[in-house]
């Protein structure tokens, strides 16, 4: 028996890597000849190109950079795979949420300014792609500051430099590129549909959860859109009204502006790269997952990316994942079989992340025994 194990992280807790460890130990135990094939995964967040790493041969580059705050420093870096000269630039590990405190979250002073140092160091290794990781910021600078350290300046109408943070979008009046721009192909890892301004834009739909008070929230969302003016007046690119421009605080439209990327589907793009579709072809069952199985998950999740590429295979999947949000007959509908949830339904959250590793065993001892036994 082959059973692939493509598990995204447990968010908090659990690594993707260690996921898919823990899963295969359960069954080599239970089923001693299985064959487990382990290929951790993510969708473009925070743990992307750890997970790349452990699923496919290369090496991380390390880079002291900026960090989501002008006057932080962070151990940082991508991973490169030298095989396909391909770069995989995480913007978390440089400025994501998950390096500030609640008390340093404010979206008006976070920049992406170590994310573009991140991107200046990989263009050093000559790649033939660079993959960009987007998810998991604590940034809305519309990506000024990733910007501003390849080369573009961001003048107010003094002709002095603006910072590239939240608050210095208002205050832009000139855009002006460097002599030399990026021709490297950029893949921007995206799953989210949120355009740069409006009711679903970056300020008002995740500014809130990066610090954001409500009048923050209406500052950032005049800003964006003036940057957004700007961009489409000064560098003939409309990047208002595109689908994933206000992802990662404007990061997208930034992408696309200042370093002429591409929008594509994170987790498509992660699979494409990891060889599973490979691994499937004689494969008996597949097993993924993440914290929260829900409704979310049946759209540009992992879950959802791994279901696509198992039906086409004839490949039996299962979901494992921290809690399970969804009713059989919702997830049959994408052709899974089972899911099974860690966290019972009588044990609060706090406990089952403490308890995270031995119930996540039970759950794949549970699997075992209803598909494999």
């Amino acid at each position: 028996m082959k059973i692939v194990i493509a598990m995204d992280s447990f968010k908090g807790t659990l690594s993707a890597a260690e996921v898919c460890e823990i899963i295969a130990s359960v069954i080599k135990e239970n089923l001693p000849e299985a064959e487990c094939i382990m290929k951790p995964i993510a969708d473009g967040g925070e743990g992307t190109a750890e997970s790349m790493l452990k699923s496919i041969s290369g090496k991380w580059i390390e880079k002291n950079v900026t960090g989501p705050l002008f006057d932080m420093k962070v151990d940082a870096g991508f991973a490169w795979f030298e095989e396909s000269k391909t770069a995989l630039v995480e913007m978390a590990s440089a400025a994501g949420i998950q390096l500030l405190t609640d008390e340093q979250l404010n979206p008006m002073k976070t920049t992406t300014y170590g994310v573009g140092e991140l991107i200046k160091t990989a263009i050093e290794y000559n790649p033939e792609k660079i993959l960009f990781a987007i998810g998991g910021s604590a940034t809305t600078d519309g990506g000024t500051g990733l910007a501003a350290a390849l080369g573009w300046q961001f003048l107010d109408k003094d002709g002095d430099h603006v910072a590239g943070c939240g608050g210095g979008l208002n205050k832009i009046v000139k855009i002006i590129p460097p002599k030399e721009q990026m021709n490297i192909p950029i893949e921007v890892l995206c799953d989210v549909q949120n355009p740069l301004c409006g009711e679903h834009g970056a300020a008002r739909i995740y500014g809130p959860q990066k610090g954001a008070t409500p009048e923050m929230v209406e500052e950032l969302e005049a800003g964006l859109c003036h940057l957004g003016n700007l961009i489409k007046e000064q560098l003939g690119r409309d990047v208002l009204e595109v689908p994933g421009a206000g992802a990662a605080g404007g990061l997208g439209a930034a992408s696309l502006a200042f370093m002429n990327g591409k929008l594509v589907s994170g987790i498509d793009t992660i699979i494409e790269h990891s060889n599973i579709e490979a691994e499937l072809q004689n494969a008996d069952w597949i097993i993924t997952g993440e914290g929260c199985f829900d409704t979310q998950s049946l759209y540009g999740k992992v879950v959802a990316g791994i279901s696509k590429i198992a039906n086409k295979a004839k490949v039996r999947i299962s979901v494992i994942a921290g809690q399970v949000r969804l009713d059989k007959s919702e997830y049959k509908k994408i052709g899974i079989v089972s899911a099974h949830s860690c966290k019972p339904e009588n044990m609060n959250l706090e406990e089952a992340l403490e308890k995270s590793r031995e119930l996540l065993a039970s759950a794949a001892k549970k699997f075992v025994n209803e598909n494999l036994l």
